[in-house]
């Protein structure tokens, strides 16, 4: 494997590793903020998790979350996994929800 392959690598394990830490925090904190009431009666419907909410597509995650959630997110950003790389690559990256 070539040394640029392999530096690049290392920094996108680091990246996604430093995701999933993001997405848990934010989960744990939206679960305080919330009551634990994470996913509306369509998502409940259809036996959505509300962890996937926090990692899935957005336009998903919209369609099934509570108005906690929702509300939630107005103050505190839901970021795709792009979002947060963009952030991370750019040093601009805020603390965890």
């Amino acid at each position: 494997m070539s040394a640029i392959f392999e530096r690049a690598s290392q920094q996108w394990a680091e990246m996604h590793s430093e995701f999933e830490r993001y997405v848990e925090a934010s989960y744990n904190k939206a679960l305080e903020a919330t009551g634990g009431v994470l996913v509306n009666q369509e998502g409940k419907a259809k036996h959505i998790d509300g962890y996937d909410l926090f990692t899935g597509p957005a336009i998903r995650a919209y369609r099934y979350a509570s108005e906690e959630l929702t509300e939630f997110w107005a103050h505190n950003p839901r970021l795709s996994m792009n979002d947060f790389e963009a952030q991370w690559v750019e040093g601009t990256l805020e603390e965890a929800a």
